[in-house]
């Protein structure tokens, strides 16, 4: 027998009950109806993940589901937002309601964990899955964090330890061995990457730039590096690797994917020296670890430099969806 879209909107999505009271209304209509707190800006966001481009076609769909809202989640951390509400729209090539069960237990147990409500979205028919989620979140006016407030003399770090799900994706590939010890956490950062909201809120006030590294951390410090119009040194053999990726590739190839390996959704940002007291008082809350990785310089460019001094070179320095 044959599912209307609307019965499976009723049936997994509209069906979670998860209510903020700064929605009035919410699916079921034309318009979700909405009401923003007052003196707060409002911090909107869009992803979409393709099949067969940014996850595997028989990959767990409770982790897709995880996935497709975590990555929105992380634009508004790097911004210090505070989530709110989501909306989704989503082309499927059958209605396979196994599938729907298990993609929605993933997006809605972390929707609940970050306090989102899905107020809204579209189901349609398509040759392929795919999945576009917006996620909208507030922040004080004069407090989010931009690309374009770096200067030089500031300390550059990051979170985590990026590189990881660039090595999920070579073993996928057959391009890395991974002992089988490590096969679930790098798998887990690949499918499952964790939001870095906490670490964004804390950083308000304290960071003068931040980004989420989702398509190479090289590539993504590119982007302060341009919107601040500064440079910065990063120095490779401070970049904090796990150990997985350690003890998979040889140090200079676990070093460029720790560069250039995407989808790690992990925070690169930028600390005023007169600021970095604060960040060190605050990060004993942080459910993970922090790495400064260099400094922010008055000389455009990146450099990447080992501890001798010499240049460190890349071929490429990120992921490139049309390259």
């Amino acid at each position: 027998m044959s599912v209307s879209e609307f019965s499976l909107i009723e049936r997994y999505f509209a069906a979670h009950r998860f209510q903020r009271s700064d929605v009035a209304l919410g699916i079921g209509d034309d318009c979700a109806l909405l009401l923003p707190p007052t003196g707060q800006q409002l911090a909107t966001t869009v992803d979409t993940l393709v099949s067969g481009v940014h996850f595997f076609a028989d990959a767990d769909p409770e982790g897709v589901g995880h996935k497709a809202l975590a990555v929105n989640l992380s634009d508004l951390a790097a911004m210090g937002a505070t989530p709110a509400w989501a909306t989704l729209a989503l082309t499927l090539p059958q209605a396979n309601e196994q599938w729907l069960a298990a993609f929605c237990r993933g997006m809605f147990a972390l929707a609940d964990r970050h306090g989102v409500q899905l107020i809204g979205g579209d189901t349609t028919h398509g040759p392929i899955t795919v999945i576009t989620l917006q996620a909208h979140g507030f922040v004080p006016p004069g407090w989010a964090l931009r690309r374009d407030g770096a200067k030089p003399g500031d300390g550059l770090y990051v979170t985590g330890t990026p590189g990881d799900a660039g090595l999920a994706l070579a073993a996928a590939f057959g391009k890395a061995t991974v002992a089988a010890s490590h096969e679930n956490y790098i798998r887990a950062r690949l499918e499952r990457p964790e939001p870095r909201i906490a670490e964004g809120l804390a950083l308000r006030g304290v960071a003068s730039a931040a980004i989420d590294v989702s398509d190479g951390l090289a590539q993504d410090l590119g982007h302060i590096l341009e919107r601040s119009r500064v440079g910065a040194r990063l120095e490779v053999e401070r970049l904090p690797l796990s150990p997985a990726l350690a003890a998979s590739l040889d140090r200079e190839a676990a070093v460029v994917t720790a560069l250039t390996g995407g989808d790690d959704y992990e925070l690169c940002f930028a600390v005023p020296p007169e600021r970095i007291s604060q960040l060190e008082g605050s990060v004993a809350k942080w459910s993970c670890r922090h790495t400064r990785i260099g400094v922010i310089t008055a000389k455009p460019g990146l450099q990447l430099a080992r501890a001798n001094g010499s240049a460190f070179d890349l071929e490429q320095r990120g992921y490139e969806h049309f390259g």
